[in-house]
């Protein structure tokens, strides 16, 4: 990031600042695994700018470490996705469905299929509800909006309730195994469940009349909805945490795992629930719920993976390109203050500065020789070298006659084939291009628009030794 870049991120945090009458924000840019950059809008009570240990409350980004931690009581065997939540907690099977429903298990509570309502203004004001009071919820049967697993829809209660089989399941709180697996692992040690006791916190606000007031009462506290949203934490923790996830996508075959899997990382990263088109900061694209977070398909920007949290007095962003390495965080003491646009915004202005790697592609050694492979038969036709590149259902689509005679009029136009770029969608498909000696008088190769004279999309073989079951010239 230069500095032209980072002034634009400055201005950027700024109007949304000065638009929403934020009294303060923290933002920061993730890149490499760190925090690489920290800016702050605003001042705090003290005056003083927010830095990027400044906690603030991020409200519902804290269901991806409830989920995570779902996840890794599931890769220890404690549970499968797929149980009925009530196997687990008793208690909860009073929580059904309109007629016909099935009980709701862990997977759909996790990625909001279960069908009960969207619960966020109740929810937020209920962080610190007790046990008992909570059963009383639970017993008396909570509003549905669908059929379980029908439609996505928003629930912080699904949340609740799986904190709620955490406890049953394992004898202690999901809370407290975030603080065992997540937070102490990971040295987020400016994350917590309860209100900081140290003055380094933004206090919470809210503008009412075109002013900016402060919001009442206090914030509430710990307690049985937490698991939806009841995080402490700052803008330096959060940046180790959004490393750490997409993480999963930068290095697949990483073992070192704190925590919980790579696997499993990358499974929270993936859609299970559709949402729909959505947009955000004049971006539209479709949307979908993973587990505790949510994946967009951005024509332009690529796959983007985040997480938004508002409560009474605060609103909060986390955003990452996946498997780029780069991601925005930001955090504001405002009544619900709009982060994902700021996100987004933020997101697209590294974008358009150069600040992103491009995607990484895709590593296919096995087809990238078999394409090589193809071009050589190309070249030089021979039946018994076409037998052993090929699956038998290749002769049986197209006779090798009819491909020889396809592969002679290539050679004849454009004389020695040669493999250009390569662009494996897979470790088994994909096309590449390829050009000639006769074309453009180079014949170099090297995959520049005037040695791209046609292309090939290749399939490899779903069977051991990887030969070629397709192939399609498109000129």
């Amino acid at each position: 990031m230069n500095a032209e870049c980072l002034a634009d991120l400055q201005r950027i945090a700024e109007e949304v600042a000065t638009a929403n009458l934020c009294p303060s924000i923290s933002w920061g840019v993730v890149a490499d695994g760190a925090l690489a950059h920290h800016g702050a809008v605003g001042a705090l009570d003290d005056g003083a700018a927010p830095t990027a240990r400044t906690v603030y409350r991020i409200a519902s980004m804290t269901k991806s470490f409830t989920a995570a931690a779902v996840l890794a009581l599931r890769d220890e065997g404690v549970w499968s996705l797929d149980d009925a939540v009530q196997q687990h907690a008793p208690e909860l099977a009073a929580v059904v469905g309109p007629p016909g429903s099935a009980p709701i298990t862990l997977r759909q509570l996790l990625s909001m299929t279960s069908g009960l309502a969207t619960d966020d203004a109740w929810a937020d004001r209920h962080l610190d509800i007790a046990p008992h009071e909570i059963d009383r919820i639970y017993a008396g049967g909570p509003t549905f909006a669908h059929l379980p697993n029908a439609a996505y829809e928003y629930s912080n209660l699904g949340y609740a309730m799986i904190g709620r089989a955490v406890e049953r399941a394992t004898g202690l709180r999901v809370q407290q195994h975030i603080v065992d697996r997540f937070l102490g692992p990971l040295a987020l040690h400016d994350s917590t469940w309860v209100q900081p006791t140290h003055d380094n916190w933004a206090r919470p606000y809210r503008t009412q009349d075109e002013q900016i007031i402060r919001d009442t009462p206090d914030p509430v506290g710990d307690g049985d909805m937490a698991p939806m949203g009841g995080l402490w934490t700052t803008v330096a923790d959060l940046a180790t945490w959004v490393s750490w996830l997409d993480s999963a996508n930068t290095a697949p075959a990483a073992t070192d795992a704190i925590g919980l899997s790579t696997a499993s990382r990358r499974e929270m990263q993936r859609i299970q629930t559709y949402i729909g088109v959505r947009t955000i900061a004049g971006r539209t694209c479709p949307a979908g719920y993973g587990f505790g977070l949510n994946v967009r398909d951005d024509p332009t920007l690529g796959t983007i993976v985040a997480h938004a949290g508002g409560l009474p007095g605060y609103g909060s962003n986390m955003r990452w390109f996946a498997g780029r390495g780069v991601g925005v965080v930001t955090l504001s003491n405002t009544f619900y203050a709009p982060m994902s646009d700021l996100t987004m915004r933020l997101m697209a202005a590294l974008h358009e500065h150069g600040a992103v790697p491009t995607a990484p592609t895709c590593v296919a050694p096995e087809w990238e020789t078999a394409a090589k492979r193809l071009v050589d038969l190309l070249n030089d036709w021979d039946d018994a070298v076409a037998t052993d590149l090929f699956e038998d259902n290749v002769a049986l689509d197209e006779s090798f006659e009819r491909r020889r005679q396809q592969a002679t009029a290539l050679v004849a136009a454009h004389g020695r084939l040669q493999v250009g770029a390569t662009r494996p969608a897979s470790a088994a498909n994909g096309d590449f291009d390829v050009s000639g000696d006769n074309d453009n008088g180079n014949g170099n190769g090297n995959g520049t628009d005037n040695d791209r004279v046609f292309r090939i999309y290749m399939e490899l073989s779903p069977f051991p030794g990887a030969p070629v079951s397709a192939y399609t010239v498109h000129q």
